[in-house]
């Protein structure tokens, strides 16, 4: 009799907002207003390039792909980060932090190191078991990953001047028409 008491239950499901998970948001530049690029690599390191993480068990490109996933979906409403380089020839890893505010100036160093070290060490520290990839000078310090940044300025971003670049061979002839011989080969 009271078993169909509650057939329609399912007009009245409502999901927590932080259980429901983002799925494959796009990184749009202009939601952010500052930008640092990062580069870590590990502190006391028991490597000498990303390739020997596989002696450990380690997928390192995987690893880091899961923590900035949950990284990203946890804190959405402040920073994003986003994997720049990673050569599995070379001991270190770099990075794009995007933030939603602008850090005042002198405090870059504080607030970059705070997201270092307390939202994104723990994650590759135990979660992806990173601490075998440290020596006991690391483990003493519960210190994961060394790193350097630069604020990244967004410049001129036209495309046909980058990098010396021409699209258009008439922005090198000069206004009065005479070319000249720039290099012999």
């Amino acid at each position: 009799m009271f078993e169909k008491f509650f057939a329609d239950y399912k007009n009245y499901v409502v999901v927590p907002e932080d259980e429901k998970q983002v799925v494959n948001e796009v990184f749009d530049p202009q939601n952010f207003a500052a930008y640092y690029i990062l580069t870590l690599s590990i502190f006391d390191s028991r490597l000498s390039t990303w390739n020997d993480a596989s002696k450990f068990e380690i997928d390192v490109e995987e690893s880091i792909k899961t923590v900035l996933r949950n990284f990203n979906q946890n804190q959405r409403k402040k920073y994003h980060l986003q994997l720049l380089e990673l050569d599995q020839c070379k001991n270190y890893f770099i990075l794009a932090l995007s933030s939603k505010t602008k850090f005042n100036p002198g405090e870059e160093k504080d607030r970059i190191a705070d997201i270092i070290e307390k939202l994104l060490t723990n994650p590759f520290y135990v979660g992806q078991s990173w601490f075998n990839l440290i020596g006991d000078k690391g483990r003493v310090a519960r210190k994961l990953f060394c790193y350097s940044f630069k604020e990244y300025v967004v410049g001129d971003q036209n495309p046909s001047k980058r990098e010396g670049k021409y699209e258009n061979i008439s922005e090198l002839v000069p206004k009065n028409g005479e070319m000249k011989l720039i290099k012999s080969v």
